[in-house]
């Protein structure tokens, strides 16, 4: 995945995708939301890859991810905002900007998981609390 495709998922102009309740079928290989977060996923497998959204009951996105089997997301040192933790790892946060609606603060980290695969996680709020909100829950995802 390259940057338009990161930029097109972002701003949510990927087609919709299959909506699947958070339950024990967890689709694909989509983390395990917490329990209490009152999201579902949205998901769609695209070949040896998985395209994952977090959704909220009204339908928007609180935090997306894509695992793949090679990282997609290349990291830039100058774009180095918070530390934080996902699913008990350690991980760095980047800004990232969506071309679409500059006011809004995205950030974006790269997670390697224990099958090798990576997870390019992000999220994006109009607010510093909705980005607290995001950490807080991205943090308490569990990859299988």
């Amino acid at each position: 995945m390259n940057r338009t495709i990161a930029s097109l998922l972002f701003a949510g102009l990927l087609p919709a995708c299959t909506a699947a309740a958070q339950d024990a079928s967890t689709p694909g290989h989509c983390p395990q939301l917490p329990a209490d977060a009152g999201l579902a996923w949205e998901s769609r497998a695209m070949g040896d890859a998985d395209f994952c959204r977090a959704l909220r009951s009204d339908g928007s996105e609180v935090f997306g991810l894509y695992i793949s089997p090679e990282p997609n997301f290349q990291p830039s040192s100058r774009n180095r905002e918070e530390s934080g933790q996902v699913d008990g790892h350690e991980v760095t946060w980047y800004r990232a900007e969506v071309a679409t609606n500059p006011g809004v603060q995205s950030r974006e980290t790269l997670l390697q998981l224990a099958d090798g695969r990576y997870a390019h996680i992000w999220l994006q709020s109009g607010s510093a609390e909705g980005l607290a909100t995001g950490y807080r829950l991205v943090a308490q995802l569990h990859f299988r």
